[in-house]
């Protein structure tokens, strides 16, 4: 009974080995497939943060999120104030004889500030865009130590005399006397102001016309520094501030020479 079960065990093993040596070398040898890496996809670049800051105060605007230090700006880069009226007498109670007159704007950026500025703090000039294509408004904020001190200027395109508008186009400048840096749109395209109005002030008819300009909007795309890669975008702006319209001096009829 023993011998049998040998053979018989042996005839198994025999039958085993031959189906194994049949099977393909590759099937014996091959790993189960591994699960496929997942791919590696690039974060895509964030776009600039406007929020992520926290805002300083006006008094610390010279405080920035850049290490850049601007180069000195070229004498040739035009003034963006060229072309408005003279200030005339120092003004005793701000921008406005009224006393409402104020400025309020939102930039993030190179530079972080929440602006802020009520009628006393400012002083404020207006009349019409050198080319005649406009209005310009222009704030300056109160003085800092080392000569620092904020300036906006604003150039309002299609707006007239005494004229109401919506969805204007604007050219802004922003500048940081003292810091050597200013921001500048180079074009109208950049900003909008939403509303705008005119109230007049003083007494009709004079030569020199007086108005209240009320306007709010903001900017779409970044403003660049004239002297470096620095750039601000400024979210929103509103204000209140003195424009001047004056007709053009009539000419002296005795200045005409006859010649006989």
């Amino acid at each position: 009974m023993k011998r049998i079960l040998s053979a018989a065990t042996v005839a198994c093993v025999t039958a085993a080995v031959s189906v194994i040596a049949a099977v393909p070398a590759n099937i014996i040898a091959a790993e189960p497939p591994s699960s496929p890496e997942p791919a590696t996809v690039a974060p895509a670049s964030a776009p600039m943060s406007v929020t992520a800051t926290a805002p300083t105060s006006t008094a610390a605007f010279a405080n920035t999120t850049s290490d850049t230090t601007p180069s000195p700006l070229n004498a040739a880069v035009p003034n963006p104030l060229a072309g408005l009226p003279a200030a005339g007498p120092k003004k005793t109670r701000g921008c406005l004889a009224s006393g409402d007159g104020y400025l309020r704007a939102r930039i993030r950026g190179a530079v972080v500030l929440d602006v802020n500025l009520r009628n006393s703090e400012l002083e404020c000039d207006g009349g019409p865009r050198p080319d005649g294509s406009g209005i310009r408004v222009s704030f300056a904020g109160p003085a800092h130590s080392g000569g620092r001190r904020l300036r906006m200027v604003f150039g309002i395109a299609t707006a007239t005399e005494g004229a109401p508008g919506r969805e204007l186009p604007t050219n802004l400048t922003v500048i940081f006397e003292g810091e050597q840096r200013m921001f500048a749109t180079r074009g109208d395209d950049k900003c909008t102001v939403d509303e705008f109005k005119q109230e007049r002030l003083g007494v009709p008819g004079a030569p020199a016309r007086h108005y209240r300009v009320i306007a709010r909007g903001f900017c779409i795309t970044p403003v660049k520094a004239l002297n470096s890669e620095q750039r601000i975008l400024v979210n929103s702006f509103d204000f209140a501030g003195n424009v001047l319209f004056e007709d053009a001096p009539a000419a002296d009829p005795t200045a005409t020479t006859q010649h006989h």
